[in-house]
């Protein structure tokens, strides 16, 4: 089993990449692979809602950036985590683009797996920023990872982070709780059960 982890922060090594590297320890004491996923900082095109994804088997019309290519490795990953520094009480607007175009072109890659979101700031803003990644798992019908506490870490650098017992302590319950998860999911499916198809067809266009 893998689970794939998005940086959704410019800086490579920062504090978000040492909140997603706390989980990564705490999955491979579990048996847990794991990969961490540099957004980095080069330019990530906005989705547009052209559509043009939906004649295009998953993947997303524009081919300048490495989109598809993370679509591909999300579908043979088993779960999630995406993590976003905190910038005016929301997250990268570069991880928005990102979730934006992968989970429109490539939902079926996320559908019932479970995921995570992650938000490291100096002080406040996570719990809002975490709301909005969120929303992009229950679309998607991902099982959300809950930790003891917010998803969240708090430091101005990566070495603050590291003095924040209790938010590392909280990054290693989440990768427990995503171990776990990840077990009865494969548990449940050698014995036959089969995650639901959603109804599909009703859309209700008088709501404005």
């Amino acid at each position: 089993m893998k689970v794939l982890m998005f940086n959704g922060s410019a800086r490579p090594h920062g504090c978000t990449f040492t909140a997603l590297s706390e989980i990564g320890r705490q999955l491979e004491k579990e048996g847990i692979d794991s990969q961490i996923i540099q957004i980095g900082g080069q330019p990530i095109r906005d989705c547009i809602g052209c559509k043009a994804c939906s004649n295009l088997n998953g993947q997303c019309v524009f081919n300048d950036d490495p989109i598809n290519e993370w679509i591909l490795l999300a579908r043979e990953a088993d779960g999630f985590v995406f993590g976003t520094p905190v910038y005016y009480a929301h997250p990268s607007g570069r991880l928005l683009s990102v979730l934006d175009r992968m989970f429109y072109a490539g939902s079926s890659a996320f559908r019932h797996k479970p995921g995570a979101a992650v938000a490291s700031a100096r002080r406040a803003g996570t719990t809002a920023s975490l709301d909005a990644v969120n929303k992009f798992f229950a679309f998607a019908q991902m099982p959300m990872v809950p930790s003891n506490y917010w998803n969240m870490v708090h430091g101005n650098t990566p070495e603050e982070v590291l003095q924040d017992l209790e938010g590392l302590q909280t990054m290693r319950n989440l990768a427990r709780n995503l171990a776990w998860m990840l077990r009865l999911i494969r548990l449940g499916r050698e014995n036959g059960l089969v995650a639901p198809e959603a109804e599909t067809g009703q859309r209700t266009n008088f709501i404005r």
